[in-house]
């Protein structure tokens, strides 16, 4: 009997096309992806719930950490912002040039950690990549949380500086680790949730800073920043005792080593699985052994075709729109949105209100996590951005109104429906966004890449989530304080122009293994060939007889 799975459709009797009996055409099923991948999905139907399978995930629990660990300084600087005393210590404001350097110094990080990626990851293992960037994170945040009130600011930015450097580090080994030994058939899903743990960590800093309101003084930041060694220790920790990628492991001269993975991980200790045979074929054919990853200096992989060109563009694209479809503004300055509309600052009001989003986007996250293999990478890009598009225009319209109730020498306006129409908005856009980027973050701009372009392209991932995010710390915060609800505008234009670059240039890559990818980026039309149809002809056997275009 056939197995029908997600993105398929079947055609149950076909005609006989072969004179031999035994291997006649007598089924046909009509697929979307590599031929090879979905004949090892006829033959080997994946077990999703074994004992192996449980301890694989595991290993990519420990490796979600890393997106915790991210999601936990994005919503800890939220917080702090809209924390009075730590503004009085640092006689800062939420707001303009002091509010984006305080921030940018982790871009800054970030940046500069960017040569340094491609050699943690690639010459001593995507398990060692985690680890390192957790130290620095580890060191980064004791600076932070000892700072003084003399020096107090340079010490915090320094330290800041230096928990960006290992962030950086961590979020690009953290994808790569999970989505090289995840099985081929649960990729998708898997590395998708993935990013769904930014919010894990956002929702625990939100918590700890709504809880440690209650405490109020000093202690009420500087909990939130000591509490942030948490997720950092527990990776330190048990990076050693996870498994190895086995696409590390096999151009390394370990072909042993990833064959044993495979077949523990993969094949539910069976070296005979076809999952097994299919990934190691495929390593053999298309892993360079003597690649650029066996060299730190060596960046020519990523430019040396076009279709490593291509590769690169798709995932700087991804990762750049991530970070400007205006929701940095709402992860960083949210309570300067909020105070657009008439709450705050102070009191419980945007602690509350950033700790409910948080959660709500979540649960869009991993609603989103769970389509990615269903509906396809290409249809949740397209409506995240179109609908962030339509969302920005209702806020900004909302805030308008709102704004333009505000008597002369006041605070806050009159038109109550209009602010809390802004509000609903804003979590209308964090559900729109969360269903489509958020799973895809770390899912698309990793398994573009081909393995000799991985860790280093993932340095230049990070490079432009650090270029993109110094455009956020610095522009957004001064362009709220001078021209309020009309930065907004800004986002609903660009959001329109991401939704067509994602239709024309972004192409499809579910229902493959990583390696099988090549055979998009090789074409002459990526995005056609991604999303074609093929026709399999399957004997009695269940073995593919026939493969035709469809």
């Amino acid at each position: 009997m056939a197995v029908n799975y997600p993105g398929n459709e079947m055609i149950e009797m076909a005609p006989a096309r072969s004179h031999d009996e035994k291997h006649a055409e007598v089924e046909v099923k009509i697929i979307r992806g590599n031929e090879a991948f979905n004949e090892a999905m006829l033959k080997e139907p994946p077990k999703a719930f074994t004992f192996t399978t449980f301890q694989l995930y595991i290993a990519c629990f420990i490796g979600f950490f890393c997106a915790t660990m991210n999601g936990y300084d994005g919503s800890l600087i939220n917080n702090l912002l809209a924390n009075q005393p730590f503004l009085d210590f640092y006689h800062g404001s939420d707001a303009g040039i002091w509010a984006g350097v305080v921030t940018s110094m982790y871009q800054i990080g970030g940046v500069v950690s960017l040569p340094f990626i491609g050699p943690a990851s690639d010459t001593f293992g995507r398990r060692f990549g985690m680890w390192i960037g957790c130290l620095c994170i580890i060191l980064g945040t004791i600076i932070q949380g000892v700072a003084s009130a003399s020096d107090g600011v340079k010490q915090f930015m320094g330290g800041r500086f230096l928990l960006g450097f290992g962030v950086t580090i961590a979020s690009a080994a953290g994808p790569m680790y999970v989505v090289e030994v995840s099985h081929p058939a649960y990729r998708g899903v898997v590395t998708a949730i993935f990013n769904c743990f930014w919010f894990t960590g956002s929702i625990i800093a939100s918590g700890v800073a709504r809880g440690a309101d209650n405490i109020g003084g000093n202690a009420s930041w500087r909990i939130i920043i000591w509490v942030q060694l948490m997720f950092s220790s527990i990776i330190f920790l048990a990076a050693y005792f996870l498994p190895e990628s086995p696409r590390w492991l096999y151009v390394n001269n370990k072909q042993e080593a990833a064959k044993a993975m495979l077949t523990k991980f993969h094949g539910n200790k069976n070296p005979d699985s076809e999952w097994v045979k299919l990934q190691l074929n495929e390593y053999d054919e298309l892993l360079e052994m003597d690649g650029a990853d066996k060299r730190w200096w060596d960046y020519r992989a990523l430019f040396k075709s076009k279709s490593t060109c291509y590769r690169l563009f798709c995932n700087v694209c991804i990762t750049i729109f991530g970070q400007w479809a205006g929701n940095a503004v709402l992860s960083y300055f949210m309570g300067k949105v909020l105070v657009t509309i008439g709450i705050g600052p102070g009191g419980y009001g945007p602690a509350n209100i950033i700790l409910i989003n948080n959660c709500q986007q979540f649960c869009w996250a991993l609603f989103g996590a769970a389509l990615v293999d269903r509906v396809g990478r290409r249809p949740l890009l397209l409506f995240s951005n179109i609908g962030c598009c339509a969302t920005w225009l209702a806020v900004t319209v909302s805030s308008a109104l709102y704004t333009q109730s505000i008597p002369a020498g006041e605070t806050y306006g009159t038109n109550k429906g209009a602010g809390t129409a802004c509000l609903a908005f804003i979590f209308i856009f964090g559900a729109v966004y969360s269903v489509g980027f958020t799973p895809l973050q770390a899912l698309y701009p990793v398994e573009v890449l081909s393995f000799e372009m991985r860790a280093k392209g993932m340095g230049f991932s990070g490079f432009a989530v650090a270029a993109a995010g110094l455009l956020n710390q610095f522009a957004w915060p001064v362009s709220l304080q001078k021209i309020g609800w009309r930065t907004y505008i800004i986002f609903t234009i660009w959001c329109g122009i991401q939704s067509t670059v994602v239709y024309f240039f972004i192409p499809e890559t579910k229902n493959r293994t990583l390696e099988e990818l090549d055979e998009i980026f090789t074409s002459k039309n990526p995005v056609k060939t991604s999303i074609a149809k093929k026709r399999l002809g399957l004997d009695a056997y269940g073995e593919v007889v026939n493969i035709d275009d469809f």
